[in-house]
Formats: C-alpha cells, structure tokens, sequence
C-alpha cells in the first residue's frame, strides 16, 4: 500500500473539495480533528492518492493473529491519537481521538467499559454536554465521548471522538453488569490505552510527508502492550459468556 502525503494550504484544499464527503471525513481523521476544527487548521497533511478505506491511513494494523481468542477489544494510542476495535483479530472500526492534555493525561493501562449515557453533563465544567459516553474508569471519570476534537491532546483526561465514532463504540462495546451498588458481576468491553504523546514537538502526523510509514503501529507492539493482561481479559470474557448463557 504505496501512500503518500503532502501539505497543502486549507482553503485551497477545501475549495476543491468542499462536496466530497468522503474526502473530508478522511482528511479530517488523518489531522485528527472534527469537520468544524479542519477549517481552523492551516496547513493540513492530505494523501496523494486521498481514496479508499479510513484504516488504510491510520497506524493500526488490519488483523493481529495475537487476538484472535479476544471477541472485542479497544485500543487507544497516546502517540498517534486513533483508536481502534478488533473482534477476533479483526480490526473493525477506527478513527481519530484527541486524548488528556499534558496537565490531565489519559491514564495508561488496562480498563473495562463500565456505564454509558446517551447524553451526560462533564464533572469538570456543567455547560460541556458529552454524547455518547461510556466510562471506561469510575473512579476518576474517564471515558470516552463526542466533543471538539481541535487535532492534539486537550481533554481533561478523556478521550474525544467525532460523533459517529463515538456512537459506533456506545453500541458495539458492552456495558459493565453489577452485582449491587458496590460489586462489579461482569466486567465490559476491555480497552487498553498505551504510550505517550510528545507534547511540545510537532504532531507526529506531520511526520507521513517524509516517511509514510512513521506512525505504523506494529502487531508486535499490539502484542507487548495486551500480554501482560491477556489473562484477565480471557477471564473476564469466559465470565461474561457463562454469565449470558445463565440467561
């Protein structure tokens, strides 16, 4: 897959472009910003050849054999900011997502999906209105949802996504089943958030014009970051399964 990318000037850019959803929805991904924040941006990384499938352009891989006994499974990368969800080994949705700023990082790591609301007010700020929210850590409020995503890492800890992304995840991860207000019966969807973004250097999707490849997440850095938790994880899959078929 011989892609290439070039900066060009925005207004140019969208000028030729304006009517071409799927060219924006991806230009868009590729800068990690939503519709309205692409305008804002100046210049902006376009690929030259600017057809075919979203994850061609973002740095997971299209199936990692290392998965292949876990049914559903998100990631999130702090260095590259996309997510990505697999079953079975599969990748079957990614996007952009624009993470914890430097002063409210993302916590890195293993976590569940617990809850989720359809529309729900931010703990930091009353007026912000988060759709499409699933809570992946309880305790300190993170999850992920739709809101601005400006194309870095500014969120108080959260993960952003554009609206279709996050409303694509609210259906396909589960929700948390619980045993009374204090127990946990079934734990979610797992998700594992990983690395770390070089704050105060150039977004490292600048980097694509002079190496296409630069961003590639590999099936082995996949593997190093799920095999300290691949155990729970099955675990927490044969739980959820024998807890359905009790049905």
């Amino acid at each position: 897959n011989n892609i290439s990318y070039h900066f060009e000037k925005t207004k140019n850019w969208l000028e030729k472009t304006a009517k071409d959803s799927a060219q924006l929805h991806l230009v868009s991904a590729m800068n990690r910003v939503d519709f309205k924040n692409l305008k804002k941006l100046d210049p902006i990384i376009v690929p030259g050849e600017g057809q075919g499938d979203l994850a061609y352009y973002l740095p997971f891989p299209l199936e990692v054999p290392y998965l292949k006994d876990v049914d559903k499974i998100i990631y999130f990368s702090y260095p590259t900011q996309p997510f990505a969800a697999y079953e079975y080994g599969e990748l079957i949705y990614t996007g952009p997502t624009n993470m914890g700023r430097k002063k409210d990082k993302t916590p890195t790591g293993l976590f569940f999906t617990n809850w989720k609301a359809e529309q729900t007010t931010s703990t930091f700020n009353d007026e912000w209105e988060l759709k499409w929210n699933f809570n992946i850590e309880n305790k300190l409020g993170v999850g992920w949802h739709q809101y601005e995503l400006p194309g870095y890492p500014a969120s108080h800890s959260c993960l952003r996504l554009q609206e279709n992304d996050a409303k694509k995840l609210y259906t396909w991860a589960d929700e948390w089943v619980l045993l009374d207000d204090e127990n946990i019966k079934v734990k979610g969807t797992p998700v594992i958030v990983f690395g770390d973004y070089p704050f105060g250097q150039p977004k490292p999707w600048y980097q694509l014009v002079a190496n296409p490849k630069s961003l590639d997440i590999t099936v082995a850095e996949i593997e190093k970051y799920t095999k300290p938790h691949l155990n729970v994880i099955l675990k927490e899959q044969d739980n959820r399964t024998a807890n359905q078929n009790k049905k």
